[in-house]
């Protein structure tokens, strides 16, 4: 049984490649009594001691790790044993839902599982640059994830670029609720481009009184023709 690894920008997440019969779109996992009850696989992963939170999609798991529990090297070896026994088993990645939940998925659920989404795919790219994406809220009705992007990234020309082709692309992947994402507007102005300043000066110099010729005199005191 082969099960690729691939490091994420988050040192204390690890994502392990490997389809998993039975995940159903993505599904946040938690440390919680409801959730390894109806999970074989999370209780399984968190008998671990140091898994901290799983990400679990079709095709690939994503295991967070505690800041100060064991290291990788200890840990990756038994995420991996509990993959391989969880598959060799034959059991569900999630046990049926009952039917009255099978309708729709919570609100609750759905802002916990794009807050982990952006906390494990988004965050520690956009921390490398020396900025930040904050989770401000999402509208049930529309489907519409408001953000606010801060230091180097609040203000910035190619924000909005990264918004769509980076945030918004990978939420929606992962949580299918979401239809567009949107960049909450920021109270402070953004200052002004370099475009904006010198036409600025253009317009000041523009609006300037235009001055009178100035006479030049020869050195006897009589005006130069």
């Amino acid at each position: 049984m082969l099960i690729l690894t691939e490091q994420t920008p988050n040192p204390d997440a690890l994502k392990f490649l490997v389809r998993i019969p039975g995940a159903r779109g993505t599904q946040s996992l938690e440390p919680e009594a409801a959730t390894t009850a109806r999970s074989p696989l999370a209780a399984r992963l968190f008998a671990i001691p140091g898994v901290r939170r799983c990400l679990l999609a079709e095709d690939f798991l994503t295991v967070q790790r505690e800041a100060n529990g064991p290291g990788w090297g200890e840990l990756k070896a038994q995420v991996l044993l509990a993959l391989a026994a969880h598959l060799t088993s034959g059991e569900p990645a999630l046990a049926d839902r009952a039917p009255e939940v099978e309708a729709g998925i919570s609100d609750d659920e759905i802002v916990s599982e794009i807050r982990q989404v952006l906390g494990l795919h988004i965050r520690p790219g956009v921390a490398r640059d020396g900025g930040d994406i904050v989770f401000e809220r999402f509208d049930a009705a529309t489907g519409v994830l408001w953000i606010r992007m801060l230091g180097a990234c609040g203000g910035c020309p190619s924000s909005r670029m990264t918004l769509k082709a980076r945030v918004e692309q990978v939420v929606k992947r992962f949580v299918p609720e979401v239809t567009r994402v949107e960049e909450e507007p920021s109270s402070a102005t953004a200052a002004p481009t370099l475009g904006e300043r010198l036409k600025r000066m253009l317009d000041e110099l523009g609006d300037a009184p235009a001055r009178a010729p100035r006479t030049l005199f020869t050195r006897n005191g009589k005006p130069r023709p």
